[in-house]
């Protein structure tokens, strides 16, 4: 019977355990992304904790990529003794770390970016602020090279996986969903045209980081979007990337215009409510070969366990519990196997805008009383 705390590998990774912190923005860098000693200490914490694998937050690989203040950037060797440090305080406590790559595009804005925002279509649409430009192909060629190189900075500086951020509306999203890519040229069209800059992205990144590196996948198994991609677009798109040889793929959904359907959904309070990605990952999961990741709002050991153990899913992905509890993995496995903490109210966030990083305010507030 396989179990939360099953010691498992992906592609020559060997990871303790089946749980997964799923990446999110922290707000720890500098302003031109450079990772600080307030971030070491967040995921030297994270893996002191027990959790099997840490997906960093999400890393841009061009500064017009760039979405939130204080995000992580991976798009210059000017940070390569700040990485090995940050790789190094993970891997001093046992744990292995991945970075998560990503290029923001329409859904940033232009003060963030510095320039307009970059788009598969100039589209006015209500997850972007302001109508991007239309990338050209001579653009969409650079970034996919910058992503590459990305990869190989990721290699060089210690981590031990990379996964690609196809989610949540992004660029690699926007290229996905019909919603925002109205293109007529060979990316746009069918949903084999429109994962062409997925595959791009994967081939320049597996060319950099070697068959033998660890290279994964975050894909929306739905946009719950009308007009947006669809559960059999992601399948297609699945079976794409398992052809190509991914290992690994992170199910998700939603972006930031799906309204209650959104990736943080708010006020989890019962079992019922949580594995809210679980229908959609268990069809892509049915459709392809490699390991699948499913995150959304898993609060409870027992229905993580029985997602493991009765439907089929090879890792369970969490990030705001993670927030409250670094060590929610060790609870967890010395027995404590009580809910998370996390009550899903999304508090965590503001802190990152206003105090230079996240962390959950109502513990804060806890300890303030105690105090």
């Amino acid at each position: 019977m396989a179990t939360l705390f099953d010691q498992t590998t992906i592609n020559g990774m060997t990871l303790k355990n089946r749980l997964v912190r799923s990446a999110t923005w922290e707000g720890m860098c500098e302003d031109d992304g450079r990772p600080t000693e307030k971030l070491r200490a967040c995921y030297r914490d994270l893996a002191e904790g027990g959790v099997g694998l840490l997906i960093s937050g999400y890393t841009f690989v061009r500064p017009d990529g760039k979405q939130l203040p204080r995000k992580m950037g991976i798009h210059t060797d000017d940070f390569a003794a700040d990485y090995k440090l940050l790789t190094k305080a993970v891997h001093d406590e046992g744990g292995k770390i991945c970075i998560q790559l990503v290029h923001a595009g329409g859904q940033t804005d232009s003060a963030t970016a510095g320039r307009q925002p970059l788009a598969p279509s100039a589209v006015e649409v209500e997850q972007y602020s302001e109508i991007p430009e239309k990338l050209s192909k001579h653009e969409i060629a650079e970034i996919v090279r910058a992503f590459g190189e990305a990869a190989k900075r990721s290699v060089d500086y210690g981590f031990d996986a990379i996964q690609l951020h196809a989610a949540h509306g992004y660029l690699i999203n926007q290229f996905l969903s019909p919603l925002t890519n109205r293109r007529t040229d060979e990316y746009g069209g069918s949903i084999e045209n429109r994962c062409r800059f997925l595959v791009e992205v994967y081939r320049a990144v597996r060319q950099k980081a070697g068959s033998s590196f660890p290279v994964m996948m975050k894909l929306n198994g739905s946009d719950f979007l009308e007009g947006g991609l669809t559960v059999a677009d992601a399948v297609t798109a699945a079976n794409m990337l398992d052809s190509e040889g991914i290992d690994a793929i992170e199910v998700s959904g939603g972006t930031p215009a799906s309204g209650a359907q959104s990736p943080v959904r708010i006020k989890i309070k019962k079992p019922e409510q949580e594995a809210y990605n679980m229908e959609v990952a268990g069809k892509v999961k049915a459709a392809v070969k490699c390991p699948v990741m499913v995150v959304g709002g898993f609060r409870s050991f027992e229905v993580a366990q029985k997602t493991i153990n009765e439907k089929g899913m090879d890792y369970i992905s969490m990030a705001r519990p993670f927030i409250r509890e670094p060590c929610l993995a060790k609870r967890w496995q010395q027995g404590d196997t009580s809910p998370a903490k996390c009550i899903s109210c999304n508090g965590c966030f503001k802190p990152g805008l206003q105090e230079g990083g996240i962390y959950c305010v109502v513990e804060a507030k806890e300890q303030e009383k105690k105090g």
